[in-house]
């Protein structure tokens, strides 16, 4: 009678490939340091069912396995909030994920987004519960519809597809709020826009009234955006968001190809000289996505690796926070 593996106890030569991709992470994401905020959005293909083997069979389905569950948490650990999207209905690989990051990390998500359009997905943010906390905030947005909304006629004509997820967190004595989303890619580009400019108009309506509190608003995730100069970027931008520098011209997915760069996961935040919008107090100071191929690929084509990894890279961005 067989038994089924222990996702804590990997095989000597999963220790070694892991031991390898750690030291290849040391080249493109350092180790976080006591002073820095690393926060991260990754769209994280079909996070759902999970093969409980270390190797997956030729015609395993699904094809992601122990070793890549472990593959992930190690880019994961690299940051103090990720903010995942494609989490399915079926949580055993994020189970999985959990255990192989340890104890001290936790995780918050949304419920299965329902309908055909919400794809059986859920939003969530994974953190390292020693560096950040969640600090009492967590909702999910909606809007009012057209004409309340400030939308012309033939805007949003419904919710969101994948409803957007908000939660705060505290680091060492700041608050920020994060608000993650994964935009519906629809038939055509067209059909991103009223979504993209719904959530422009949400979130800046919300920094005014929050403007008290003076709470830093980050908005991440995965915007399907196509390109800079395009009328979804000029939606996602419309009310002052500002995409972050530091991810500027740097591939979204495995599959693109050089100078011709998607715009999908973005982290984007208000700036100085907008009234009534709390800025950053906390300074981005670097950032950039983590390519896994090289390390990863091995004899997989690149659709093979997206089913074991993902399809899109991780994205992030550091942040000094001010002393109180």
């Amino acid at each position: 009678m067989s038994t089924e593996p222990d996702v804590l106890a990997p095989p000597p030569g999963v220790v070694a490939r892991l031991a390898r991709w750690e030291k290849a992470l040391d080249a493109l994401v350092p180790p976080k340091h006591g002073a820095a905020l690393r926060i991260a959005t990754w769209n994280v293909r079909a996070l759902s069912g999970l093969t409980k083997a270390w190797e997956s069979v030729e015609g395993a389905s699904p094809k992601r396995n122990f070793t890549d569950v472990h593959l992930i948490a190690a880019v994961m650990r690299r940051f103090d909030v990720v903010a995942v999207q494609e989490v399915r209905g079926n949580l055993r690989a994020l189970r999985h994920l959990m255990k192989a990051l340890g104890e001290d990390w936790a995780f918050i998500l949304t419920d299965v987004t329902e309908g055909r359009e919400g794809n059986d997905e859920r939003l969530a943010f994974v953190f390292d519960s020693r560096r950040v906390k969640p600090s009492g905030l967590a909702c999910e947005l909606v809007v009012p519809i057209e004409k309340e909304a400030g939308l012309a006629a033939g805007g949003l004509g419904r919710q969101f597809a994948r409803t957007p997820y908000a939660v705060s967190f505290l680091s060492r004595g700041q608050t920020f709020t994060l608000v993650t989303l994964h935009v519906l890619y629809g038939k055509d580009a067209a059909d991103r826009v009223p979504e993209l400019q719904a959530i422009a108009t949400w979130l800046a309506g919300w920094a005014e009234r929050e403007f008290g509190w003076d709470h830093n608003l980050i908005a991440l995730g995965d915007f399907n955006i196509d390109r800079a100069d395009d009328p979804l970027f000029k939606a996602f931008t419309s009310t002052g968001l500002v995409p972050a520098p530091q991810l500027a011209g740097l591939p979204r997915t495995v599959f693109d190809d050089i100078g011709k760069e998607h715009f999908y996961d973005q982290i984007a935040w208000f700036t100085k000289g907008q009234k009534r919008r709390p800025v950053l107090t906390m300074e981005p100071v670097a950032g950039g996505h983590v390519d896994f191929v090289p390390a990863l690929r091995g004899d997989l084509t690149l659709t093979e690796l997206s089913w074991h990894i993902s399809d899109h890279y991780p994205m992030w961005v550091e942040f000094t926070i001010p002393d109180p």
